[in-house]
């Protein structure tokens, strides 16, 4: 039987031993998943949200385990892993307030005696998720997924099992039905052919670009939906009247969280030359302040990476950078899965750290004269889920709004996810909304219904 092992990032130590799922215990799986959605799908919408006030109320009741597993999992600090949990409360709260609204009948005025759109579960909805927000990126398909009357299986990232299998359990202690929601410890190869079989009826995907493109290929050949949120390449653009003493904690924080492992993180700081020098002097100061520790000790604000591959990865976009003409200002050393938090300036297209996404803590800067010239250089890159800009005249960027194509378009805030908001992004960072009312239309069949007089 083959097995996988998690590791813990920031001591090397290893966590626990899983064995992999073989394809008849997958398709058990299924067959579960199958009969529960035949009972799931006709309970009445009040009984699926009292399962959402239940699990906000396990996750609050947990918050401790479930944050510590998750840090040790993928080296996240406690205290944001925590947020994470609370993030998760905030979310089921708000569909158990708002599912009601979001899953009733429209009715449209037509030439009928009656008509209307009805929202229906498709069905079996297969999940496939990430290490870096190993609670928020599930619960954040899979909660309005349930609600709206679907079953789930996932496939997490296999150095976050511990957490998936803490996922399901937490479903269904909360009391959602056997087989709503179900753990799968599989091969990327299974997970092909399970996307094939006619059971599984969509697929949402929150990973990479190259993992989106090869899911969206063999779900497209079986005629599957699917919603992928890939990989980003935000952009911060500072301008001259940028309020750099209220908002620097901000800004740092949009590149820095979740030691800078998260898709809509700042990754290119795109900075007008009349606030340039003082941009570097406070943002290497905060910089400076960050404590680096055991991601266990509350005081930890930056830890490891959640693999030593990720790290080596930072240093050869970093090293080839320097080689194209950038400069490192503070920064560029490696430790097994620990890299230091590195600022590069001098960046321009064409480098590593400006076209491509980097997955960790890195800053890189570029000066630019013109606000023109700043929008300009944001808006060239292949991926397209959000960016933020820090300026006293808000009126003045909302009209610049039109001119990005993202996803999210954020004046003097980070770039962020927010349940009230939908979600995603576009070109190579993905398609299809998470969250708010258009993340529970996603999977369901918009029913016509249409009675003549």
């Amino acid at each position: 039987m083959m097995t996988i092992q998690t590791l813990n990032p920031y001591s090397g130590n290893q966590i626990k031993t899983y064995e992999l799922f073989s394809d008849n215990k997958i398709d058990a799986c299924l067959k579960i998943s199958e009969e529960a959605f035949s009972h799931w799908k006709d309970q009445d919408l009040a009984t699926r949200t009292d399962c959402l006030e239940r699990l906000s109320k396990t996750l609050l009741q947990n918050i401790d385990s479930y944050s510590t597993l998750m840090t040790e999992e993928m080296g996240k600090p406690i205290t944001q892993s925590r947020a994470e949990i609370e993030k998760c409360v905030f979310l089921c709260d708000f569909y158990a307030k708002n599912a009601a609204l979001f899953l009733s009948d429209e009715i449209i005025e037509t030439d009928a005696k009656e008509s209307f759109v009805s929202y229906d579960p498709m069905g079996i909805i297969l999940g496939i998720m990430p290490w870096n927000y190993p609670f928020w990126q599930v619960l954040r398909f899979a909660v309005p997924t349930l609600t709206s009357g679907n079953t789930v299986l996932l496939k997490h990232a296999s150095n976050v099992t511990g957490c998936a299998l803490a996922i399901q359990e937490l479903f269904e202690y909360s009391g959602f039905p056997k087989g709503c929601f179900q753990t799968l410890i599989a091969e990327h190869d299974q997970i092909e052919k399970l996307i094939s079989d006619s059971r599984i009826k969509a697929v949402s995907l929150t990973g990479s670009e190259k993992a989106g493109k090869h899911i969206a290929e063999v779900a497209g050949k079986n005629l599957k939906k699917t919603v992928l949120e890939l990989g980003g390449n935000n952009a911060c653009i500072i301008l001259n009247d940028a309020n750099l003493k209220k908002y620097m904690g901000t800004i740092v924080n949009a590149r820095i969280q979740n030691t800078g492992q998260s898709c809509i993180a700042a990754k290119r700081f795109i900075v007008m030359a009349s606030v340039y020098d003082e941009f570097i002097e406070r943002f290497t100061e905060k910089i400076k302040d960050l404590k680096y520790g055991n991601p266990k000790d509350k005081s930890t604000t930056i830890s490891t990476l959640a693999r030593v591959d990720l790290a080596e990865t930072l240093k050869e976009q970093i090293d080839e950078s320097v080689k194209k003409g950038g400069k490192i200002l503070i920064g560029n050393n490696q430790d097994k899965a620990f890299f230091e938090p590195t600022i590069i300036t001098n960046v321009q297209p064409g480098m590593p750290v400006f076209d491509d996404e980097t997955f960790g803590p890195i800053v890189a800067i570029t000066k630019v004269n013109a606000e023109e010239e700043a929008y300009k250089l944001a808006s060239k890159t292949k991926y397209g889920l959000g960016t933020m800009v820090f300026t006293e005249n808000t009126e003045k960027a909302l009209k610049q709004s039109s001119k990005i194509s993202d996803g999210a378009f954020f004046i003097n805030e980070l770039v962020k996810s927010d349940p009230r908001l939908p979600f995603g992004g576009t070109k190579a960072s993905g398609y299809g909304r998470e969250l708010s009312r258009e993340g529970i239309y996603e999977f369901v069949n918009r029913k016509t219904i249409y009675i003549n007089k």
